[in-house]
């Protein structure tokens, strides 16, 4: 009788607990990853990347109704795309970047940011830790999301050295120069729900 009592009270407690919460899927349309890489001489290069899928879950009870909890967000490398240059530069700069030198593209078509848990919102925007992969690489990071309706913005920087992009890197290098890349590739997420 007890383990019947207990079976009936864990499903129950399932039960609300899957009702408090929404799954938002992300549009993978309208839905973008815009990149940016620096170098010591002030030059900057930038462009975008596309996703696969997405999620966030939500909560839907308490003092804040729409606060993240956790999440899963595929990015698609084979869509790494060049937006400062044009032509053969650009051509070239994407063909790079998605070598070995960088993101080892064939080998590896996805990134993934799983979102594990998120602090309470202020003014809308959630400071959230999860683990981002890239390369078979995973590691903790931290960033911000601000959530507005159907729309989310986040900002987001990760070490690429921790990943094992090593092009004129001062990790990997000494005495680069005017030639070293930073190790710090900032991102700006723009999330569309369906």
């Amino acid at each position: 009788m007890s383990k019947y009592i207990l079976s009936l009270f864990l499903c129950i407690n399932f039960l609300i607990t899957y009702s408090q919460t929404e799954t938002l899927s992300i549009n993978i349309e309208k839905s973008n990853v815009k990149w940016y890489g620096d170098e010591i001489t002030g030059k900057q290069h930038y462009g975008s990347l596309k996703f696969k899928k997405g999620e966030i879950i939500l909560s839907t009870t308490g003092k804040y109704s729409d606060k993240i909890i956790s999440g899963n967000l595929t990015v698609d490398m084979t869509s790494l795309n060049v937006e400062d240059l044009s032509g053969r530069s650009k051509s070239n700069l994407q063909g790079h970047l998605k070598s070995d030198d960088f993101f080892s593209v064939d080998r590896y078509k996805n990134a993934f940011l799983k979102i594990l848990k998120g602090n309470e919102p202020i003014n809308g925007i959630q400071t959230l830790q999860g683990d981002l992969t890239i390369k078979g690489k995973t590691h903790p990071v931290t960033f911000t999301m601000e959530l507005n309706e159907k729309k989310a913005k986040s900002n987001l920087i990760f070490d690429r050295a921790k990943y094992d992009v090593k092009f004129r890197s001062e990790t990997f290098f000494q005495n680069l120069g005017d030639k070293l890349i930073y190790d710090d590739i900032k991102l700006e997420v723009s999330l569309e729900f369906n």
